[in-house]
């Protein structure tokens, strides 16, 4: 059995500085037990409208503090989250149920962010491009965009959100965080870390601010002018509010959306590696990632073989208690996730699909919604596989040639995450052309899961087209200026312009 679930939340709040505020509205639970922990505050229309009034004064600060002074913020809340990793991860296993192992792992990318955020802090550069006008010069600068407000999703309630605001931070953005109302706990003792960060190193007071409150106020956020980016992580069906509603005023979004992610398998594939990354990116998590595997496009001439031994590796697999060793697949979040998988595994069942294994649920004696991971061999890509469901369920399906693999892979609407399982170079530098996967991530022979923050993270077509974390994604929180700059005594004018 799990340990007092409410006994170490509070104590994990405590360890990170977090006085537990009391009040209604907000409800935290562990979907481990289903059982309710405590009881939160929910801010309303004014407390939103204020925290915006502070971020706005907090941006006048920022934005003129240079960026390695903002760095050195987040190199100490790097250090505190350092202090604090084991506490953050105990309340992301309470809230989300993951494993230990992935809330540890979840904290760590954290404090990788961090580390690629103070270095960025000195490398936040433009470019200098020749002139036609003689004694001209051309460059371009970035400066801070304004208040960023995070909108977060529960399958990452810490990591996702760290990867936004440590970026924001340091190319001078304030930021309020409107966090899942699934997960208020650890959205609590994040922000009293950086809290406690913001206050050792003399920035802003209001440089960052929590919003625990409900959807309905959350849409201040997206009407407000003084909202420059609105970053928000979740389902396409929010995205295709969010979007539109902030484009109404001309304000700039980041999404990252749903993803609906496929392996090709093909004949030279190693078959080892190939079911190791399959199961681990199909099943970690539940199945509740964004880059959650959820189909196998496997070759003809292989497709009996893999399937056989997915199955029998998803039937080995350990579900249950999060806080056991030996459990690998922890909970659903909660019983309308269950309920989405059955729905979504009779469906695919009656557009004459075949149930390998799984889908049955366990652990009902702790309280929570447990499921083994299911394994469906399809036909063809019927409607049920080219939605998402936010659960641990695996299509596998079956093809002759590579274009046909490549057609099979894109005709979805998601566009997230993508890999291939093959020995062949040229089949790899296929799948990674222009005529390839048209994913924003596409591996060779790893998962669709597990991605690092020195790369940009995000997808393409109804997966938002934003990109967060490593790389370029800076870019989305900066604004650029085109300056010219005249240092000669005479005045001639572009494309050769003749002005009396």
């Amino acid at each position: 059995m799990p340990p007092d679930l409410h006994a170490l939340a509070r104590s994990s709040l405590g360890a990170c500085g977090v006085s537990v505020p009391s009040g209604g509205g907000i409800l935290a639970r562990s979907p481990i037990t289903g059982e309710h922990l405590l009881e939160l505050p929910c801010a309303g229309p004014d407390e939103v409208r204020a925290a915006i009034e502070r971020a706005q004064g907090a941006f006048l600060e920022l934005r003129i503090m240079p960026a390695p002074v903002r760095g050195t913020l987040i190199k100490r809340f790097g250090q505190l989250l350092e202090q604090r990793k084991a506490d953050i991860a105990d309340l992301i296993m309470v809230e989300v149920g993951k494993i230990r192992a992935e809330a540890l792992g979840e904290v760590q990318e954290m404090i990788d962010i961090c580390d690629f955020a103070v270095g960025l802090s000195r490398q936040l550069d433009g470019r200098t491009m020749p002139s036609e006008r003689p004694g001209h010069r051309l460059m371009e600068t970035w400066h801070p965009r304004g208040i960023v407000a995070v909108i977060s999703a529960f399958n990452f309630p810490a990591a996702v959100w760290s990867w936004n605001t440590a970026i924001a931070l340091v190319c001078g953005d304030p930021v309020i965080w409107k966090p899942s109302e699934l997960t208020p706990l650890t959205s609590l003792a994040c922000a009293a870390v950086l809290d406690q960060a913001i206050r050792e190193t003399g920035a802003p007071a209001h440089a960052h601010q929590l919003l625990l409150t409900d959807r309905e106020c959350a849409g201040i956020l997206l009407d407000d002018p003084r909202i420059a980016l609105v970053s928000a992580t979740g389902s396409e069906r929010m995205g295709a509010v969010i979007g539109p509603r902030v484009a109404a005023r001309f304000g700039a979004c980041l999404l990252e959306l749903g993803g609906n992610n496929a392996a090709i398998v093909t004949p030279s594939a190693d078959l080892d590696l190939a079911v190791r990354g399959i199961v681990f990116a199909a099943a970690g998590t539940a199945g509740q990632r964004c880059t959650t595997m959820r189909r196998v496009i496997a070759h003809a001439d292989i497709a009996d073989s893999l399937i056989d031994r997915l199955g029998r590796a998803f039937a080995q697999l350990r579900v249950g208690d999060p806080f056991e060793e030996q459990t690998l697949v922890g909970p659903l979040i909660d019983e309308a996730a269950y309920a989405r998988m059955q729905e979504a595994i009779t469906e695919a069942c009656a557009d004459g699909g075949t149930l390998i294994v799984g889908g049955d649920r366990h652990g009902a004696e702790l309280g929570g919604w447990y499921a083994r991971p299911a394994l469906i061999r399809m036909p063809d890509q019927s409607p049920v596989v080219r939605r998402e469901t936010f659960a641990p369920v695996l299509y596998a399906m079956s093809y002759q040639d590579l274009d046909q693999a490549i057609a099979m892979h894109n005709d979805v609407p998601q566009g997230l995450s993508s890999s291939i399982f093959t020995r062949d170079q040229r089949e790899a530098e296929r799948f990674m052309s222009a005529a390839g996967s048209d994913c924003g991530i596409v591996n060779v022979n790893i998962g669709t899961s597990g991605a690092e923050i020195g790369g940009a993270f995000g997808g393409e077509k109804s997966t938002g087209g934003g990109r967060e974390s490593g790389s370029d994604a800076w870019r989305a929180y900066m604004r650029r200026a085109t300056n010219t700059i005249n240092y000669s005594d005479d005045l001639p004018l572009a494309q050769g312009v003749s002005f009396g």
